[in-house]
């Protein structure tokens, strides 16, 4: 750990626990952001001194009030900062004169509006390098910290959150109010709660390896714009997840790409900005969330229960209808319904009426009361078969709502297994539903959302499991003659590779490339045919031509001298008639590999998160299915394997509908290879192996084509 990373962390833990704060720009204009942010420090109780900050106030609030900030006789730890961007230079400027570490730049006009808020930013990340300031913001809420130890509120929120163990992180301080309702409607508290606004300094990075030793906080949630620094956010999440078990959950606005151009690869066609976050944040653990409703629904699930060492679900309900629903859910969910012990079942059928329902999913029928709920949920969380349990209630007339709401807040504080429910409704289930949530009972309003919220965090634990071996270096490769093949053709300006080259690339890395020859006439290709074997595959060389399939440019199943010759001359034809300009070097000629299956690898580098790797079912219709997975290199073990395994290849190479099974071994070492070459060779902008022939099990796999952009 570096000093400036420890000063780093010193500056913003001052920030979250100050003992004096000095706001700058602070008025009592009632309905202000400068008067909004004062009162809240005030009426949260903050257990430190505050220093009002106003050039024409003598007191605020009662408080002595100071015309500049180094005017304040005592050390200060942060300064809330209010003051119109115009002047934030100057008041940052005298902020570092002061000796004060860490600030909250509250104020608005900055690199968001463009032009001169743009330079306005600049000056004050120059000033804060100068006097080793580490500020949040500008342009943001502010930040809040519930810990009964300082009680800050310094931002101008409607209302200071409960006390919890969820820390919140946000780009958007406009979302950051509407959560902050959401939350107290459902009594979510927080540990910490922060508008990063622009994020000028301190980031969603920062606050990641903060947090991670941070013990009021168990959970951590993400809203994000913008990802400037894809690597260091995938690394701060693997230290904060790895080294402490916390989870992540993260919302990232922009899933569509409208107005998006068409790209010259597959991979750079199918890899999308969103598609890229996605396999980031798996990679990474990263839980990624559509909306604030499920962020929170797995949020509470981490915090209020404990994690399912399993995936299987006894579901407890009173009607037929939500049973069957929440059964579809858990299935759907990839969870499990268990056969209850025989223990089990005896309790139910002795203590549920005949007309009850005492196997998974258990009916207790629609006149049970709260001894019966009791009975059904005991017995049941006790059976070593059972997981967790999901408890549904509909309000019938005899329903005791609050009883079973009781009950069920007993029976699992006196379990390690997790406890879910769904009390279906909203006004009659009110009652019954506050006591669960006050009661730290995950709740949810919809079957699929509970089988949702469960699902993430049996998959979390996982995660958790999976050995991550060192990655894997190849040491037969020739990095330098791969490097001087790029090298060359990007001093030449060219903007991809001519196959023969790209394949030379290949060569370097041990891809598994059969022999060719370049042909420059017929007779060539005839004799090139020859030599290296029947049947025979010829395809066009042209840096003009990119998709060969699309202007005839392949004749596949050459089966003799003739017909290489022939073949020639069609190919030929068809790219003078679909591209007369197009300049053609030859004709490449090689033994058609054996019947397999065919899939397509590939790579894109992104500007967020670097390198990504592709995966999928190959072919001319990549596009059209678009059965594809991706990755962000370099891929260890673990990534190689979940990269084949999310695809609907997967199945097909395992030997589906009665296929011999294919080499999944010699694919993954292929897979690692163009990991390692996509690493040590950054000229590559965009590759693609389509299609990429798997062969039987035991019988290798090989590269049929390939293009390389620059």
């Amino acid at each position: 750990m570096s000093d400036a990373f420890s000063e780093r962390m010193k500056n913003i833990d001052r920030i979250f626990y100050p003992k004096s704060i000095a706001v700058l720009g602070a008025n009592n204009v009632r309905g202000t952001v400068p008067s909004d942010i004062l009162t809240n420090i005030l009426k949260a109780d903050f257990n430190g001194v505050v220093y009002p900050v106003n050039p024409k106030e003598r007191h605020l609030f009662s408080i002595k009030t100071y015309k500049y900030v180094i005017d304040i006789e005592d050390p200060i730890d942060i300064a809330v900062i209010v003051y119109p961007s115009s002047v934030m230079h100057l008041a940052l400027e005298q902020c570092g004169q002061k000796g004060i570490k860490g600030a909250i730049i509250i104020s608005a006009g900055f690199k968001e509006v463009g032009g001169k808020g743009i330079e306005r930013e600049e000056k004050i990340k120059e000033i804060a390098r100068k006097y080793g300031i580490s500020f949040i913001g500008p342009n943001c809420l502010g930040v809040i910290n519930t810990d009964p130890e300082v009680k800050l509120d310094a931002s101008f929120a409607r209302k200071t959150p409960d006390e919890g163990d969820i820390a919140f992180i946000s780009q958007s301080g406009a979302l950051c109010t509407a959560v902050l309702d959401y939350a107290r409607a459902k009594h979510i508290g927080f540990s910490k709660f922060v508008s990063i606004g622009n994020k000028a300094d301190i980031s969603e990075v920062d606050l990641l390896y903060y947090l991670k030793d941070d013990p009021k906080t168990k959970v951590i949630l993400l809203y994000l714009e913008e990802i400037s620094d894809g690597t260091a956010l995938l690394q701060a999440a693997r230290t904060v997840i790895q080294e402490t078990g916390k989870p992540i959950l993260a919302m990232k606005s922009g899933r569509t790409h409208a107005g998006a151009s068409a790209a010259a690869s597959h991979t750079g066609s199918l890899a999308g900005n969103d598609e890229i976050c996605d396999a980031a944040f798996k990679q990474a653990g990263i839980i990624r969330c559509e909306d604030v409703e499920e962020m929170f629904n797995k949020a509470i699930a981490f915090t209020y229960q404990p994690l399912p060492k399993g995936n299987r679900v006894a579901i407890i309900t009173n009607a037929g209808g939500p049973g069957v629903l929440t059964t579809d859910a858990t299935i759907h969910c990839g969870l499990e319904l268990p056969k209850f012990n025989p223990e089990t079942t005896k309790i139910l059928k002795s203590e549920l009426p005949p007309t009850a329902n005492i196997s998974n999913p258990v009916d207790v029928i629609g006149d049970a009361r709260a001894d019966r709920y009791n009975a059904a949920v005991s017995s049941i969380m006790k059976d070593e078969n059972v997981d967790g349990v999901f408890v549904i209630l509909t309000p019938q007339s005899m329903t005791e709502i609050e009883s079973i709401a009781k009950e069920i807040c007993h029976i699992a504080s006196q379990h390690t297994k997790p406890i879910y429910t769904s009390f279906m409704g909203e006004a009659d289930v009110a009652v019954g539903v506050d006591i669960l949530l006050r009661n730290r009972i995950p709740h949810y309003i919809l079957p699929e959302s509970m089988a949702d919220a469960f699902a993430s965090t049996y998959k979390f634990t996982k995660f958790l499991e999976d050995v991550h071996k060192p990655i894997p270096e190849f040491e037969d490769v020739d990095v330098q003659k791969a490097r001087g093949i790029l090298d060359e053709a990007l001093k030449q300006g060219k903007k991809y590779l001519p196959e023969e080259e790209a394949v030379k690339v290949l060569e370097a890395y041990k891809f598994p490339v059969l022999k060719s020859g370049l042909a420059e006439s017929a007779e060539e290709a005839g004799k090139l045919a020859d030599e290296l074997g029947y049947p025979a595959v010829m395809k066009i060389i042209s840096e003009d031509v990119v998709h060969k399939f699309d202007v005839g440019g392949v004749v596949l199943d050459i089966g003799t001298r003739g017909e290489a010759e022939k073949a020639y001359n069609t190919i030929l034809d068809n790219v003078k008639k679909a591209k007369p300009d197009a300049k053609i070097k030859g004709v490449m000629v090689r033994k058609m590999i054996p019947p397999g299956e065919e899939v397509i690898l590939g790579l894109k580098r992104d500007e967020s998160f670097g390198t990504v790797i592709m995966f999928g079912l190959g072919g001319i219709f990549v596009e059209v299915f678009k059965d594809v997975s991706f990755r962000i290199a370099p891929l260890d073990n673990i990534a190689a394997e979940k990269l084949i395994s999310e695809t609907k290849a997967a199945i097909i190479l395992g030997g589906a509908r009665g296929r011999k099974p294919k080499d999944i071994n010699a694919l993954k070492e292929t897979i690692m290879r163009l990991s390692q070459l996509a690493v040590e060779c950054p000229q590559i902008r965009e590759l693609d192996v389509n299609p990429l022939i798997v062969l039987d099990d035991g019988k290798g796999c090989f590269v049929a084509d390939t293009k390389i952009m620059l």
